[in-house]
């Protein structure tokens, strides 16, 4: 007997990633824009020159239309926890619900006051006291980003809590232990960097447009001059920050990291990288293999003598742990008839941390202590992700990663020599660059979170069990419903953002400024 409606989890798993995947195309932009924004000002405050500030207010209404944009799909993705996954709200709502609740004070309590001090505040506030408003923006901002990458870095590598078998729940024994999570401080850094290097594309591109066409050169050169130097910094600290985060990947799931690399088996150490291949994964290989010896050992153990398990050893190790679960799961059982049985008590101790593997078999069998060798083979095999899908995201999402270097570089060259507008090429090839950071980051959420399946808490608890209990028409219903929805948003963002942009800062009447470009105060 088969418990899970296994239409429900992929509709409810469809459902979530479209509407996170939408999401993220407007967080990283706040995160990067809004520091642009500072720097701008900053320079404003530190010249007098008008010039600066037109730029802060003209960059600014961009800002504000994605940051509105933002909160709208956030707030409806949130709901989707108690609508779409109402066991995993409640099977670990103790933990993954405090970093959510404070994120959620600070987006709409914090920015949302300082957003608005720093549209209205232009005329009411000192130069200095508005130039606070927006670096206090900036870092809450950031502030915000880092409670959710806390919840989700913790669905990564899932410390600080344990399982209460007399509430049947995950429990926090540690909130500093949750906080800081080697996990959440890796992807924090790497997060906002990438976010950063978005930022920066978009002041570039939109200039770029703006200088293609004659129009605003002061001031799309000056804007570019800023997120050239701001994006090589950006995209250099990717590079570095995602090496980190590799790192903690190969430390705490190494199944992903094995099928990132599409690793079947356990190489020598110290494993080489493959820069291309054909993953197959019915037949457990990788074809065409190109490798490049030692680099994977190196980036993935930081020695020449540790190995990296592959794929059919990690497989093999899931399987064990499922058995070592199965005994955690009949204590768990004994416990709820007899909350005082000491060696039901002892054997839990001992495996509970493999009870999430044991967990698997419930969807393919009513009792997983009554499944046979084969149901625990299928699960155990069930572990693997999708290799393909991993490998070649992680690659595309590097490339672009060197391609952003290569890009700000050359146009921190052609700043610092005031060469900018000097090549249609350049101008073009900056113009059509936008997309691809946008690229990056969605390929960058797939090999995190299409990694970690099939696993909705790593190692702690099956995606498959996380799921409300609703029928497949009532989620194909909610699904229609936010591919609406979001599709309204998006049609509204991308004709204010084209609307805006377009009419440039000439045309909202922000630049040429109706005074003289002198600092203020000269005649």
């Amino acid at each position: 007997m088969i418990l899970i409606d296994t239409d429900v989890v992929t509709l409810s798993r469809l459902q979530f990633a479209l509407t996170a995947l939408y999401h993220f195309l407007f967080v990283p932009l706040t995160l990067g824009l809004v520091w642009i924004l500072a720097i701008m000002e900053s320079v404003y405050v530190m010249t007098g020159r008008e010039v600066w500030k037109r730029m802060v207010q003209f960059w600014g209404v961009l800002f504000g239309i994605n940051f509105a944009m933002g909160v709208a799909t956030g707030v409806t993705m949130e709901f989707q926890f108690g609508m779409n996954w109402a066991y995993y709200s409640h099977y670990v709502g103790d933990i993954f619900g405090a970093p959510l609740a404070i994120e959620g004070l600070m987006a709409f309590f914090l920015e949302a006051t300082l957003i608005g001090v720093f549209f209205m505040g232009w005329e009411r506030l000192s130069r200095i006291k508005h130039l606070l408003v927006t670096w206090f923006l900036a870092l809450g901002t950031s502030l915000s980003a880092l409670w959710i990458l806390v919840a989700n870095a913790w669905m990564q590598n899932p410390v600080g809590a344990a399982f209460n078998p007399e509430t049947m729940r995950m429990e926090v024994t540690s909130f500093s232990a949750v906080l800081f999570n080697p996990v959440a401080q890796e992807k924090f850094v790497h997060t906002v960097s990438a976010g950063y290097v978005l930022g920066a594309m978009f002041v570039l591109s939109i200039s770029a447009w703006y200088l293609l066409r004659g129009r605003n050169v002061d001031f799309a050169k000056r804007s570019m001059t800023v997120a050239a130097s701001f994006g090589l910094a950006a995209a250099l600290s990717v590079v570095v920050l995602g090496d980190e985060s590799g790192y903690g990947v190969s430390l705490n799931q190494k199944m992903k990291m094995a099928a990132i690399e599409a690793m079947w088996e356990t190489e020598p150490a110290p494993a080489p990288f493959t820069v291309f291949g054909l993953p197959d994964m019915q037949q457990r290989t990788t074809r065409y293999a190109l490798k490049i010896p030692w680099v994977m050992g190196l980036i993935g153990t930081r020695s020449l003598d540790q190995t990296m398990p592959g794929i059919n050893e990690l497989v093999d190790d899931a399987r064990g742990r499922i058995g070592n679960g199965l005994q955690a799961y009949d204590a768990m059982l004994m416990l709820r008839q007899d909350k005082n049985d000491a060696q039901a008590k002892a054997t839990l101790a001992a495996h509970d941390q493999d009870l999430g593997y044991a967990l698997l078999l419930k969807k393919y069998v009513d009792d997983p202590r009554r499944a046979t060798p084969a149901e625990i083979q299928q699960a155990a095999d069930s572990t693997i992700p999708n290799v393909p899908v991993l490998f070649w995201s992680f690659r595309i999402m590097v490339a672009c990663g060197f391609y952003f270097i290569a890009l700000f570089a050359l146009s921190f060259w052609k700043a610092s020599r005031r060469t900018l507008e000097s090549q249609r090429w350049y101008l073009q090839l900056a113009l059509w660059s936008l997309p691809l950071p946008w690229i990056a980051i969605e390929l960058g959420w797939i090999v995190a979170e299409y990694g970690r399946q099939p696993w909705a808490i790593e190692g702690v608890l099956p995606t498959a069990l996380g799921v409300s209990a609703l029928s497949a028409g009532q989620v194909w219903t909610s699904l229609g419903g936010f591919v609406l929805f979001y599709t309204a948003l998006a049609v509204v963002d991308v004709v204010l953002m084209l609307k805006f942009a377009r009419k440039g800062p000439d045309g909202l009447g922000i630049w040429p400024p109706a005074t003289t470009l002198l600092p203020a105060g000269r005649p």
